[in-house]
Order: structure tokens, then sequence, then C-alpha cells
């Protein structure tokens, strides 16, 4: 049996066709095929603006910076996820307070929230960063009439979650990041993800006024459009003779001081033709989860994350397939042997060594902690086929049956 990893980018020949030809154009870098992309992608979400950016760290930056975190700002996220969705808040002075999981969903508890914004003077926290995590659709609309009840942002990590959705209280279907109830919301097109742009991220937004500030953001904070220019004539321009208001094409303004997260356009282009399938590639993700679903459901010894089994008001996007058991460090070993690489997500990020020096410290989070000793990857890819599904839960059962 040939190795068999928790995820793999699937690129076809249609995806090689499209980067090849943006090889052979004018463009490699911001040219026609990004604002393709952007428009493509935030139709598929339901979002008026997308932004594409280098990666999902930088989407998150941007984002941190569209909504203006200040040095000392208190902003909420989970231990449960990959560390960016954290350091954002670092990148702009800002200070990460966690909160504990819910146990069934592996999600930012919004209980553990609520306790920690009423037991502090209003006006201490300005935003929260919930994660899709896995692709489990976080409660937006819950989260949403917390924050406003607070006066806070909200950044909607959702880089394992294009596709999934959950049902609001007027029955609505709200795809996760489509910003009826965040601000702001980000996504990753690392290879593992349901769109593989090699690298590569997207931020989606409702509001045109952050929407703006992200385009000048992630190109240095500089603006070629004259109608936002803001230096007086004679001193931008350097020509004389021109009519006010008018400035020679050179022209540029930087206005504030963003970065350099720009997405090339062949980049684009490969995560313009993987979205075209993003549907077929979701639906076999949802085949593979019932399969696992139906051969652990009635196994006391494995707990998984929301059984799609039992969905009606949500969909998952599975990204990750995960479940909880006893012995996972002997499970995992286990797997190897067998060519399985299964793999975990994540270890708590309050105990990483950086965040342990502003104080976090072991037993902050039972739940994530908990959590944690037990969880394990299980493969999830739309090219994973039945015989080495059915190999990789045979081997489980074996093990576990040891």
């Amino acid at each position: 049996m040939n190795v068999i990893p928790y995820g793999r980018q699937d690129i076809t020949q249609e995806d090689i066709d499209a980067v090849v030809s943006v090889l052979k154009s004018d463009y490699l870098t911001q040219g026609p095929n990004i604002k393709e992309f952007e428009d493509a992608f935030a139709s598929y979400i339901g979002a008026k603006y997308a932004v594409a950016v280098s990666n999902g760290t930088a989407a998150l930056h941007l984002a941190a910076m569209a909504v203006d975190v200040q040095p000392g700002d208190k902003v909420i996220t989970t231990p449960i996820t990959f560390a960016a969705s954290a350091n954002c808040i670092k990148y702009c002075g800002g200070d990460v307070v966690f909160a504990d999981i819910d146990p069934d969903t592996f999600l930012l508890d919004i209980d553990k929230v609520r306790v920690l914004l009423e037991t502090s003077p209003k006006g201490t926290y300005k935003g929260i960063v919930p994660v899709d995590f896995a692709g489990y659709p976080a409660n937006m609309e819950a989260f949403r009439k917390l924050a406003d009840e607070y006066n806070l942002w909200i950044i909607e990590d959702a880089c394992h979650a294009p596709g999934a959705w959950f049902t609001d209280t007027k029955g609505v279907k709200q795809n996760c990041g489509n910003g009826v109830y965040s601000d702001l919301a980000i996504y990753s097109f690392h290879p593992v993800k349901h769109i593989a742009a090699g690298e590569g991220g997207m931020i989606t937004t409702n509001n045109e006024e952050l929407y703006k500030k992200l385009l000048a953001l992630r190109t240095h904070g500089i603006t070629k459009t004259p109608t936002e220019f803001i230096n007086p004539l004679s001193v931008a321009a350097g020509v004389t003779g021109l009519e006010e208001g008018t400035f020679p094409g050179w022209y540029m303004e930087m206005q504030s001081l963003g970065y350099n997260y720009r997405l090339t356009d062949f980049q684009a282009a490969l995560g313009l033709s993987q979205l075209k399938r993003a549907d077929a590639g979701l639906k076999r993700r949802l085949e593979i989860a019932k399969t696992y679903d139906e051969a652990f459901i009635d196994n006391s010894k494995i707990k998984v994350q929301g059984l799609q089994l039992e969905a009606g008001d949500f969909e998952h996007a599975y990204h990750l397939y995960i479940i909880k058991v006893a012995d996972r460090l002997g499970l995992y070993n286990y797997l190897r042997t067998k060519n399985i690489f299964a793999q975990v997500h994540y270890f708590p990020t309050h105990l990483m060594p950086y965040y342990q020096q502003f104080g976090w410290k072991q037993g902050d989070f039972p739940m994530a902690e908990a959590y944690y000793s037990e969880c394990l990857s299980l493969p999830m890819y739309p090219t994973l086929d039945h015989a080495q599904q059915q190999f990789v839960i045979d081997q489980i059962n074996e093990f576990l049956n040891l």
C-alpha cells in the first residue's frame, strides 16, 4: 500500500493548463486573473467583496489591521487552531486572550467567551476571532449577537470551511465567511485545503470601507486611484500646468504603512481552476466523512467531531476528519507502520513557548487540553479512494481491538 497522508492536493490537467497559460502571458503577478478569482470566490461564498493575498496568515494580518487593532487591544480567540489565528493580533501589538473550547464541536465555546465579557469592565475587549475549525461552521449569528452587545468586531477564520454553512434563526442558510454576521472572514489556499494555489489566501467582507482599506494594505498602503489622492497637486504631482484635481499617469500615493501581500497571477489562475470543482471536492469530502461516521458510530473507543449523520441545520466542510482516542500516540505510531500518516491538529496555542511568556499555562483550558491529548486527524482529501479509506478504517479497528 502506498503512503496515505492526512491531506493531499489534487492537481488536474485543467489546473496545469491554466497556470501554463498565465506563464505564457504578459502577466505573472497582478494580472487579470486576480480580479477574476476574487469575483468568482466572492460569488461562491456569497460575500460582496473578496481580496486575494499571498497566504492565509497575510489575510489574518491584514484583517486585523483593517479593523484597527492597536497595541494593548484585547482580542478573544480559541487555543485550538493554527497559531496564525492568534498571531495576527500580536503582529498589531494587541493582546491575545484565549477561551476554552466546546468539548463536542471542538470550536471556541461562546459560553466561555460570554463569561470573559461579563466578568470584565465593558470596553475591555475589542474583538473576537472564531475559527470554523476542521470545517465545522461556528454559529456566527450567536457570536454576532454577543459581539454587538459588547461593541466588538468579528474576524471569522474560515480557512478550513469554504462551502460549509449553518442555518440561522430565520431559517436562512448562511455560508461560512459570507459576511452577514462577521466583519471580515479569511481563507487559505495551502495545498491541503479545499482550494489549492500553492500558497494564497482571501479576505471576504460586505463592508466597502474595509474592502478599500484591504486593497491598499496588501500593496504597501499605496493607491493609484486619483479620487483617493490626498496630497495637494503642487506637492504631489511635481508638474505645473495641470488642471486642479488632475495628475500625471505615473503618480501614486502611499497613505498608510502596508505590506507586499499580493497573490501572483498564476496562483490566481490555479485557484480559479480549482474553484470550478470546489463543489465536487466538497461532495467527495462529505462522502468520505459519512463512511468514517458509519464505521465509528457504534465504537465506544472513538469520539468524532459533530457526526455528519446527525447534521441537518449545518454542513461541515471537512478540511479535517478528527477522532479522539485514549491511546492517541499508540494509534498514531501504529498507523505510521502501515504507511498511514495521520496528523495532530493542533497543539494548544496557549501552551506554545511564545504564548507561555504572557502567563498562559497548563490547566488554563481543560477542554482544549483534554481534546489535544486524544485528537487525531485521519486521511481526508477528495482523491482518497474507497480501498484506501477502508484500509485506514481496518487498521484503526485492528489497533483498538488489540
